[in-house]
């Protein structure tokens, strides 16, 4: 996926309206942009504030920066200038991070950053993009880029082996027919999910874009029981899910990147085991729900 955004990004500075804006996360890879834009490639170095600074100056200025970094390090690391030099100041970025939850599990609890949707969900009319494969990444970012308010795009390493590139509202990939539990999973989560639900009686529909949620697709779709899959912190979209079915009875089961502090390195294919979002995890979750729903 970081591939796919820096070539696409790249493109954008054909526009003199589009500023890059790094924290040299990724400077090697925007090196020839750099050199036939020198004035719109900015790599502040390691100062993820000050980048978040930048770019807001930029967008005072009627440009369109897009602001590059590892997930803890835009988001968690510079929450304060994310807040106020963008959101109190009424403009707009495209932040777009990579490392997702824990991409790189092995740099440790630095490079981790389940919480960072949760943070950005703080903040008031931000699109969050949450891609499932490379090929969804182009047309987000240019929607992205395109755009007025402030995007949050979180790229990852992981990703399922089919794209939906239209899949900003539910598109529905597994149906089981009338009255059965749906499943919404967001981005790289969607082939696990699938596996997980063979042979239950669960739609499963997809999305990546988790904010703004497509609430009239869940109200369309959603029955009795409703299980969010999201591959970062559990329960992020609880607030959204349940404000759209509150006035019909439901029930909502929210997996995710659990809360305890692990203290563990691993890979990513570990951490997924230790929070239960392998297939095998969310079987069972999704199992011992549908078996109260009983």
């Amino acid at each position: 996926m970081r591939d796919t955004f820096v070539a696409s990004a790249t493109g954008f500075l054909a526009d003199p309206r589009t500023t890059i804006v790094l924290a040299d996360i990724s400077a090697d890879a925007f090196t020839e942009a750099g050199r036939r834009y020198p004035d719109r490639v900015v790599n502040v170095g390691i100062r993820e504030q000050l980048m978040i600074g930048v770019a807001g100056g930029l967008a005072l200025t009627g440009q369109r920066p897009i602001v590059h970094s590892y997930a803890p390090f835009l988001v968690e690391r510079a929450y304060e200038q994310i807040k106020l030099d963008l959101d109190h100041q009424g403009v707009g970025a495209v932040l777009v991070s990579i490392g997702a939850s824990y991409d790189r599990a092995e740099a440790g609890r630095t490079h981790l950053a389940p919480a960072d949707v949760a943070l950005i969900d703080t903040l008031d009319g931000w699109t969050v993009h949450v891609p499932g494969h490379p090929d969804e990444v182009p047309d987000l970012l240019h929607d992205a880029v395109c755009g007025l308010h402030s995007t949050y795009l979180r790229l990852s390493l992981r990703g399922n082996a089919r794209a939906y590139p239209k899949a900003g509202g539910l598109q529905v990939v597994r149906d089981a027919g009338a009255g059965a539990a749906l499943l919404v999973a967001v981005g790289p989560v969607l082939d696990a999910a699938l596996a997980a639900v063979a042979g239950l009686p669960v739609t499963v529909a997809y999305t990546h874009r988790p904010r703004p949620f497509d609430v009239t697709g869940l109200r369309a779709l959603a029955g009795g029981e409703v299980v969010v899959v999201e591959p970062y912190l559990a329960g992020t979209s609880t607030r959204v899910v349940a404000e759209a079915l509150a006035d019909r009875p439901h029930r909502l089961l929210s997996l995710g990147v659990g809360r305890a502090e692990l203290r563990r390195y691993g890979t990513a294919g570990d951490h997924d085991r230790w929070h239960g979002l392998d297939p095998a995890g969310l079987r069972r979750a999704v199992g011992r729900f549908l078996t109260r729903a009983g």
